[in-house]
Parts: C-alpha cells; structure tokens; sequence
C-alpha cells in the first residue's frame, strides 16, 4: 500500500505547470515562486483540526477566534476531541457563542470519533485523496471544500483543486481572459493540464485573484 508524504517538490511543480500552461505561466512569473507550506511538516490531529473548521465557518476571524478561546477555556483544553467536548453540556458550550447547527456538528464529530471514523493522520497516510474526503464528507457541517483545505494546506497532497471555490475560479478566469468565471465542470476540465500538481496551481489561482484585484482583503475562499 503506499504511503503519501505530506508536501511536494514546489520546484518541480512549478516547472511543470510553466511548461504545460503559458498563461498561467506569464502570471507565475509576475507573482514569482510560492514557497512551501511549512504547516505540510507540522503534526496535527484532523478532529481538532475539523472541529475548528466547525466553529470558524461562515464568520470573521476575529469573531471565530474569540468563540474557539471562550470553548477551549470552557472545556478546559486547547485540544478538540471527544473527551475535551464531552466535559461540557450543550448549554455551556452555547453560552460560548456557537450556534445551535455548530454545536450539533461538533457533537457528530465527537460521536463518530469515539465510533473510530475518523482517520488518523496515520490512517491517512495510506489513503488516497477521494478515500479522505469520503470518510470526512459524512460529518455534519463537513462538505468537500473543507476536506480539500485540509488535503491542501494539512496534508500537503500536490494534486488538489476545489473547483467550487470563488476565489480559484475567480483566477481561473483572469487567466484565461474570460467574460465569466468557469462553472466547476469546466475548471475541471482547465485542470486537467495541471495535474499532478493541481494543489499549486490552485495557490497561483488564489494569489491571481487577489493580485489583479488589489483588494486591501483577500478574496474569499469560500464555496459560492
């Protein structure tokens, strides 16, 4: 079975997608070389990791920051798994600021741990990108785009590319000049010439979005 090493050979990636797309390879060259994610080396655990994502959804980071320090000082841990959430009652952990569809995320979350469905970062080693976001996908307030962040930036796998995210498609199109942003189907297809290093050719995307808008904040990475 093999075992999938957390990060790429980003010089390798970036030669490949400057020779296969000359497009994407004149906006490469303004932006200049993205360096690797020094979170690829950094050990965590994908239920806190998840959990989190939870709680930071679909709010500022100011306001999600505050709410994930009022849980972790409720439960008395700056770790999220089943034991840590279980120290509090419902009640407790809604008078931290999370809603009710959060709480009854995070609380799926802690059953299907306990029940041993959540894949360790073990486990993940030898599980292919679709097996990951198939055993994730069933966690209440998980979809697709949150598992391929963790894919992305967590796991480092080189061959990721959310094709529902504004901001990828948003420089898909910059890149290609056209009148809309590509529907999901078609930056598939875009993508394919990428491959197998989609993951970074989806980091230019981002920096192309928010280069040529030179808005004062990024563009979201949000499914639309």
């Amino acid at each position: 079975m093999p075992r999938y090493a957390r990060g790429f050979d980003t010089g390798a990636a970036h030669a490949h997608l400057a020779k296969r797309d000359r497009k994407l390879a004149a906006w490469m060259k303004r932006i200049g070389v993205i360096e690797p994610d020094p979170r690829w080396r950094k050990r965590f655990d994908p239920v806190d990791a998840l959990a989190r994502a939870i709680l930071y959804q679909q709010l500022s980071g100011k306001a999600a920051a505050t709410i994930v320090g009022r849980v972790e000082a409720a439960i008395g841990s700056d770790r999220f798994h089943c034991d840590t959430l279980a120290r509090c009652d419902d009640a407790t952990i809604r008078a931290c600021g999370v809603s009710g569809n959060k709480l009854l995320a995070l609380r799926d979350l802690a059953r299907r741990e306990e029940a041993g469905e959540i894949p360790d970062l073990r486990r993940m080693s030898v599980m292919e990108d679709d097996a990951i976001v198939e055993a994730l996908v069933p966690i209440r307030g998980i979809g697709r785009w949150t598992v391929e962040m963790m894919l992305m930036f967590r796991l480092g796998r080189p061959d990721v590319l959310p094709v529902d995210d504004l901001g990828i498609r948003k420089g898909a199109q910059l890149v290609d000049k056209a009148g809309e942003m590509p529907t999901p189907r078609e930056l598939a297809a875009r993508g394919e010439r990428w491959g197998p290093y989609r993951t970074y050719a989806g980091l230019y995307l981002w920096r192309i979005a928010d280069f040529a808008s030179q808005a004062k904040a990024p563009t979201p990475r949000s499914q639309g």
